[in-house]
């Protein structure tokens, strides 16, 4: 694939697993594809099932201003927050010059930093941790881990994080979401889920207490394994935090277009 390619492939992977991921936690959740824009918005307490992300390809500098105003009246309309997702590398280089003074401009402030990768990395092997045993969540009370985990390495409430994946049906079935245990205390957890002919890996997370231990890569590559095996599926997607951006190239994934997330100004 070439740059862009792999590019407009990110972000149609964030598209198509929210979608599911949002309807999952509600079935009148909101997943509208408007002209450059997909909302993918649970109005959930978790605020990463709250998304929107602009879709045009090339955008120039007034396009963008016009899709930040409509993600801004968007994202004013709805009850929890959430996240502006934006891939620079779709917009063009005007465009990308004038992104700091378009999105303050809409009332948007900048978030965090992430990255996405990819690669036609899979089967990988089954992996083995001298710390760690892995264990596939499919109880609540493994949900319920899974989401603090979460809450802890990502800073959210536990409630928050709890009311995002507890109770899930999804997570439970179709997604290879695993937690890596270091003896009966949980430490980190990964997923992956087809879709659209890739495994995407979703969630990963390190209670902070564990980390650097070469914990998250370890329960990545387990999720990826297993998502692997039961698919068939050889080409892996996700997007990477700034925590996570170098774990993941040495399972062979290669960085595309840098991500910005953007929340309501106050």
């Amino acid at each position: 694939m070439t740059d862009l390619a792999e590019s407009i492939e990110s972000m149609e992977q964030l598209a198509v697993v929210w979608r599911a991921m949002v309807l999952d936690r509600d079935a009148d959740a909101d997943v509208s594809d408007l002209p450059g824009i997909a909302v993918r918005w649970a109005d959930s307490r978790f605020a990463f099932w709250n998304a929107l992300t602009l879709t045009d390809v090339g955008a120039d500098a007034h396009l963008l201003g016009q899709r930040l105003a409509q993600a801004a009246d968007i994202m004013r309309s709805k009850k929890q927050p959430g996240f502006l997702w934006l891939f620079e590398d779709l917009l063009d280089e005007e465009a990308r010059a004038t992104l700091e003074t378009a999105t303050e401009r809409a009332g948007l402030e900048y978030a965090f930093p992430g990255t996405g990768m990819a690669g036609d990395l899979l089967p990988v092997p089954d992996p083995v941790h001298p710390d760690l045993t892995f264990v596939r969540v499919t109880t609540d009370e493994q949900l319920r881990a899974y989401a603090d985990l979460n809450a802890r390495g990502y800073g959210f409430p536990l409630e928050a994080a709890r009311d995002g994946l507890v109770g899930s049906t999804l997570w439970k079935d179709q997604v290879y979401a695993y937690l890596a245990m270091r003896g009966d205390v949980p430490v980190s957890c990964a997923g992956t889920i087809a879709a659209d002919g890739r495994l995407f890996v979703v969630l990963v997370a390190t209670d902070p207490e564990w980390q650097r231990r070469g914990y998250g890569e370890a329960v990545t590559r387990k999720a990826l394994y297993e998502g692997a095996r039961a698919t068939g599926l050889t080409r892996a997607t996700l997007h990477a935090t700034v925590a996570g951006a170098p774990v993941y190239p040495r399972i062979g994934f290669k960085p595309n277009s840098p991500i910005r997330f953007y929340g309501l100004k106050d």
